[in-house]
């Protein structure tokens, strides 16, 4: 597949192939959510914790005693049915991790790229750079290069300009190219990929470079 090469201004340079077993492979639906539903619950620190009957402070004493006083039987103020007794059933601290073999996950990320491929949101630039830190500069580079879709912009390194310049952007997220993942390439509808950086998912995702 061959895409246009642009510069900041959206002018149209050259062309250039896109690697056809990373923007070309088949798109599997269900490899490309089994991925993403492993990326959310890993992100699930799962630190949720109530205190339960035991854990409570307080209760040590039964509040009356067991017959004769007309009222139901208690035996501590800090069983559930009581204000400020402990939880039934309650969330406890515990591990969301999924596993996902390495090569499965990119076989789902190669399934991405080629849907956003497929649908022409992928933007290639030559080279993504300001001299300084400019909200307005990038907004005005992105609106020519991408349009005004959001927009997540892969670059091959950290590139402390651009990341400031684009911090404060609501619709657009600055990203290096080998923390590329499901969830931030669905979150926005362009890529916009440095010419650069697309070396580095190359070298990352190509089949049979996967270790």
């Amino acid at each position: 597949m061959k895409i246009d090469v642009v510069n900041m201004k959206g002018e149209k340079l050259r062309k250039i192939e896109l690697p056809p077993a990373i923007f070309e492979a088949p798109i599997r639906a269900d490899l490309m959510h089994q991925a993403l539903v492993r990326q959310q619950a890993n992100a699930h620190l799962g630190t949720h914790k109530t205190k339960g009957r035991g854990e409570v402070s307080g209760g040590g004493r039964k509040p009356w005693k067991q017959k004769g006083t007309g009222r139901a039987r208690q035996g501590s103020t800090r069983a559930p049915q009581w204000r400020g007794g402990g939880k039934v059933h309650t969330p406890v601290p515990r591990d969301y991790t999924l596993i996902m073999p390495r090569k499965m996950r990119q076989a789902a990320l190669r399934s991405a790229l080629s849907a956003k491929a497929a649908e022409a949101e992928i933007v290639v630039v030559d080279h993504l750079s300001l001299s300084k830190p400019s909200t307005k500069e990038m907004v005005t580079a992105l609106r020519a290069m991408a349009g005004t879709e959001d927009a997540l912009v892969l670059l091959h390194e950290a590139d402390q300009n651009i990341e400031l310049s684009t911090r404060n952007l609501p619709d657009v997220k600055t990203l290096r190219a080998n923390y590329l993942n499901l969830h931030d390439l669905f979150s926005y509808r362009k890529l916009v990929l440095a010419e650069d950086s697309l070396k580095v998912i190359d070298v990352w995702l190509s089949p049979g470079r996967e270790a």
